[in-house]
């Protein structure tokens, strides 16, 4: 089975990692320089990003992976 893609679940998931990555007043390149994470992929919604990648950014933005769902599920 190939990898599946909810487009409508990554634009939320780019909305909101954006504006917490916005909020803290950073950079998408201090955030890559930070993390190695491109996080513009993310913000765009271009990538099919993984679990182990948002709990990385949300330990790097000091907060629960548990809070950015709950913010994405509205």
């Amino acid at each position: 089975m190939g990898q599946i893609r909810n487009d409508k679940l990554l634009k939320e998931i780019a909305i909101q990692v954006k504006r917490i990555r916005e909020s803290k007043g950073l950079t998408q390149e201090e955030v890559y320089n930070d993390t190695g994470i491109h996080v513009g992929r993310i913000e765009t919604a271009k990538s099919n990003v993984t679990v182990s990648t948002l709990h990385a950014l949300c330990d790097y933005f000091g907060m629960k992976l548990s809070k950015l769902l709950k913010l994405v599920e509205g």
